[in-house]
Parts: structure tokens; C-alpha cells; sequence
């Protein structure tokens, strides 16, 4: 055996052998990470060849009442609830009673684009793949941040009024509101909500328990995290995103031990791995989960050696040293994650975090992947960490410049002649009515369907103002630029965000204000 070894290491002095991190050095990664981000809880699931070999929380469900996490912690997994759509969809596929490539009008006649093509066009697939033209995040204020009174059937109707900003079918641009979409075919497909179809179909047969489509639907409650999110520079806890509506998009509430019977489902391609010998769904549809759909482009190769990425049903997909990689992520007010798999190696790596710090879920996940694939000599903890800081500086030296600008606008005594030509009630197709005023001696701006979308308007250069957010975990300050009719008075209004750190959630550039009062 020593001979063929060296017989293989001579002929083949490329191939490294893998040496998968011990719990122990995971626990020392975790722990170094939670530190490096200021994350106050992180829970780390590792699958491999149909195994949990490592389930653990590290730090605190919250900083308020010091909880220990551990593998039972729930956390809102936001967009990796994708998958759990495109499942049930596929298990409708299985059924014969839908086809991927159905009209989605087929089953929902009030759903409307704003090309009339593409309206008519459009199929379940496209609902799944990001490739509708439609830019990124367009349209996800109506349920971003979590305070909006939006329904779905708002959502349905309202997206008429987004404009494509690229061809049909042409390019990724990343969409959470077709999922939501998604989601309703299956409800009208099975005449029960997409809740009950995913609890029912899914949750329920592979004994994800302690699972919950949404956070109002958690049994129990007494092992949660709270989110988090620096406010002016501490990181605290943040107000709880619950999602009222768009389950199907973001909503599942999961665990680690929930979420790697999930995991060695898919890495067993839609058999249960009961020894049943039973399929949750059959390998046709679990293929076509993985397959690419919509094209990502790729710049350099990287560390990983990747050439090729793109978006299935529901996943990330992409070549990682010769591999093929699975994956997604998640992000809500206050927490992120990610769940990765390789299938041809049987891994699988779940993270969850409550605090909005990609680079956390990103340091560990590579790390542990690194030991399965034999790859040495990348301390990814320093080079998220490093890139974070330069990214924070970047953008506070950006943001701090223009809030100089406002200050000295401010002590000039200059700051605003006539409050008067701003004020009255503005309305865009999709999002409604935004009100300006005048609240104690301070120009306000009032978002009247978005709670959350209330703060102080700063006078910043000519017509244009920035909105503080009253609320600081936002970390999405914004400029409100007025346009002005022949009188001189203000007639409508457009935004976009000051930070190039700002969640794409916050897609205020798809806003177009009219003032109608």
C-alpha cells in the first residue's frame, strides 16, 4: 500500500490528500471568526457520506439574555427557503400535474409584467432562474424592511409596473418576487397554501420537526436567535424580521439538525435516507434542481479554479476544483446564511449566523471545504476579514463625505429656502404614497405603506436631500432627488442609496414619485 502510494504521488505529484478539519479546529475557526465579525452566535453543520459529523453552536442566540446557542437554534434562513420551493414545484412535476415550462398565466391569469411578451411568455422555469429582465432586487420594498403591509396579492399586481432593464432570457439579475410568485402556483396547483403543501410534503416526511415555514408558525419559540446589526458603530439586537408575506422566497425558520436532513436528501438525490428506500422526489427532478439555467458570468478562475457558474432551480452551481458545487445563501434584517454541497464527494456544510456579516458564513464554509478537497494554504478568515475592513472603509469615507457636506450646508444657515415647494404627498406605481412635512422644524419624509421608511431629510445640494432612516440598523440612507415643475415647486421624486454597501433589498432607483397632493 506505502509502494502505490508513492507510485501515485510520483506519477500524479498534483494529487494532495484531504484532511478534513477535526471538531476541534472547527470549534477554533468559529471562534476566531465570531470575534473577527463581531457575530454573537454562529451554528456550524458538517455532512459527510450521509452523516452529521459536526453539530455545534457557538456564542449567543442574543446579546440581551446571553443564551448559549447549540445545535437546535433556530434561524430565519431567508433565501435558502428557495430550494424548498423549487422542490415542491418539482414534486408537482413528478405528480404530472404541472411541467416546468408551463405558463405561469396557465395558473395565475392576473399575473402581468410590464412587457406584454414576456407576460405572456413567461414560465414556471423563468420564475426559478433570475432571467426575467427585471433588475436586481426590483420590487423587494414591498416587503423589505420588514414592517410593510403589502399582500401578495399587492405583489401579483404590482409587478406590472416594474420595468425590465434587460432582455428576456438574457442575463442574471438575482429576483426575490417571482419566487414569491413561485410559491402561489403551487398554492393554486394544490389548492392549499404553499405553508401547509411545503409542511405537509416535505418538513413532515423527512422529520424536520422543529422546522417552520415561517417565524409565526414555530411551535416553540424557546431556542431562537435574535438578529443583530451595528447601530452608529455597536453591534446590537435589531427589531425581529418575521416576514408577513413571501414565505416561499425567505421564510423557513430552521436548524442545523432540521437542515442536514434536508442536505443529505439533496446529496442523495431525493431518496430518503431512512433506508426505505423511499423518494421524497425522483432523481429526474433532483437533476434538474442542479442543472444550470441561467448563465453567471465568471471573471478569473480563482482559488477554486472555477470556470463555469450559473443558476439552477432553487441553487448556485458552479465547477470548484473539478467539482461540481451546489449552494445558496440567505439574508434577513439581522442574520445570514448558508448551506453548501458537494455531491460528488457526499459534503455538505451548513451555516447559520445571527448577524448580517457575510464574511462569516464565507470564512468557515471555504475552510471546511479546503479540508475535504485537499487544498492547502488559504487562511480565509484573514481575507474576509481583510476585505470587510477595506469595503467598511471605502464606503464610510464615502458616506462620512457627504455628511460633511450636509454640515456645512447646515451651519451655512443656507440649508433650505422654501421647505414649503418640497411638502405635499408623492406616489409611485408600486411602493404608494411617501408624504414630505414638516415635523418639529424638520423636513420628514413619511413612507405610507413602509413603516420603517421614515426619517429626517437632510438639504444636501441643489434639489436633492438625503433621508436619514429613523431607524439606524437600516444602514440605507438614501438620496431624495426632487424634480421641479415650471413654477419651481417639486413635482416628483427619485432615490437611490448613498452606501455602495446597501443592501440591493433596498432597490430605491426602481422608484418613481409623482406628487399628487
Amino acid at each position: 500500500m506505502k509502494k502505490f502510494l508513492l507510485f501515485l504521488l510520483l506519477v500524479f505529484p498534483f494529487v494532495t490528500m484531504a484532511q478534513p478539519l477535526t471538531s476541534k479546529a472547527i470549534d477554533s475557526l468559529v471562534e476566531k471568526t465570531l470575534k473577527a465579525f463581531d457575530v454573537p452566535g454562529i451554528s456550524v453543520g458538517v455532512i459527510k457520506d450521509g452523516k452529521l459529523v459536526h453539530a455545534k453552536g457557538y456564542g449567543v442566540r442574543s446579546m440581551n439574555s446571553q443564551l448559549p446557542m447549540d445545535e437546535n437554534t433556530l434561524f430565519g434562513i431567508a433565501s435558502n427557503s428557495k430550494a424548498f420551493t423549487a422542490a415542491s414545484l418539482g414534486l408537482l412535476v413528478d405528480e404530472g400535474k404541472i411541467r416546468w415550462d408551463d405558463k405561469v398565466r396557465d395558473y395565475i391569469p392576473e399575473f402581468k409584467l410590464y412587457n406584454p411578451y414576456v407576460t405572456e411568455e413567461f414560465t414556471i422555469r423563468d420564475l426559478l432562474t433570475h432571467r426575467s429582465g427585471l433588475g436586481l432586487g426590483a420590487g423587494d420594498l414591498m416587503f423589505f424592511p420588514d414592517s410593510s403591509d403589502f399582500t401578495l396579492k399587492d405583489v401579483i399586481y404590482n409587478l406590472r409596473f416594474l420595468k425590465q432593464v434587460s432582455g428576456f432570457r438574457t442575463k442574471y439579475d438575482y429576483d426575490n418576487n417571482l419566487y414569491i410568485i413561485a410559491g402561489e402556483v403551487v398554492a393554486r396547483v394544490t389548492r392549499k397554501s404553499w405553508d401547509d403543501f411545503v409542511t405537509e410534503r416535505i418538513l413532515q416526511p423527512l422529520g424536520m420537526n422543529k422546522t417552520a415555514t415561517s417565524f409565526d408558525r414555530l411551535k416553540d419559540k424557546s431556542d431562537v436567535i435574535d438578529g443583530h446589526a451595528p447601530v452608529n458603530g455597536k453591534v446590537q439586537v435589531i427589531a425581529r424580521s418575521t416576514i408577513a408575506v413571501g414565505h416561499s422566497a425567505g421564510g423557513l425558520n430552521s436548524n442545523i439538525t432540521d437542515l442536514s436532513k434536508w442536505v443529505m436528501l439533496l446529496l442523495n438525490g431525493g431518496m430518503l435516507t431512512d433506508g426505505s428506500g423511499k423518494r421524497l422526489f425522483s432523481e429526474r427532478v433532483a437533476r434538474e434542481l442542479w442543472t444550470p439555467q441561467t448563465i453567471i458570468p465568471v471573471g478569473s478562475p480563482g482559488p477554486y479554479n472555477t470556470h463555469f457558474s450559473a443558476y439552477g432551480l432553487g441553487f448556485f452551481l458552479s465547477d470548484v476544483m473539478g467539482y461540481k458545487q451546489a449552494t445558496h445563501t440567505g439574508g434577513l434584517e439581522g442574520m445570514v446564511t448558508q448551506i453548501t454541497m458537494i455531491p460528488e464527494i457526499n459534503l455538505g456544510i451548513i451555516v447559520l449566523t445571527n448577524q448580517q456579516e457575510g464574511g462569516a458564513f464565507s470564512a468557515i464554509t471555504n475552510q471546511i471545504k479546503d479540508g475535504y478537497l485537499g487544498k492547502k494554504g488559504m487562511d480565509w478568515l484573514t481575507l474576509f476579514s481583510n476585505n470587510r475592513k477595506q469595503s467598511l472603509s471605502a464606503a464610510t469615507k464615502l458616506t462620512d463625505s457627504i455628511w460633511h457636506e450636509i454640515d456645512v450646508v447646515q451651519k451655512s444657515g443656507k440649508a433650505l429656502a422654501d421647505i414649503n415647494l418640497f411638502t405635499g404627498t408623492y406616489r409611485d406605481p408600486w411602493l404608494g404614497d411617501v408624504m414630505i412635512s414638516v415635523k418639529n422644524g424638520k423636513p420628514w419624509f413619511d413612507s405610507k405603506r413602509s413603516p420603517k421608511l421614515t426619517g429626517e431629510l437632510f438639504p444636501y445640494k441643489g434639489n436633492t436631500f438625503v433621508v436619514k432612516w429613523r431607524d439606524r440598523s437600516m444602514d440605507a440612507d438614501a438620496f431624495v432627488n426632487f424634480s421641479l415643475d415650471e413654477q419651481g415647486k417639486a413635482s416628483g421624486i427619485t432615490m437611490r442609496a448613498i452606501s455602495p454597501l446597501t443592501d440591493f433589498s433596498y432597490d430605491f432607483h426602481d422608484l418613481d414619485f409623482k406628487r399628487v397632493k
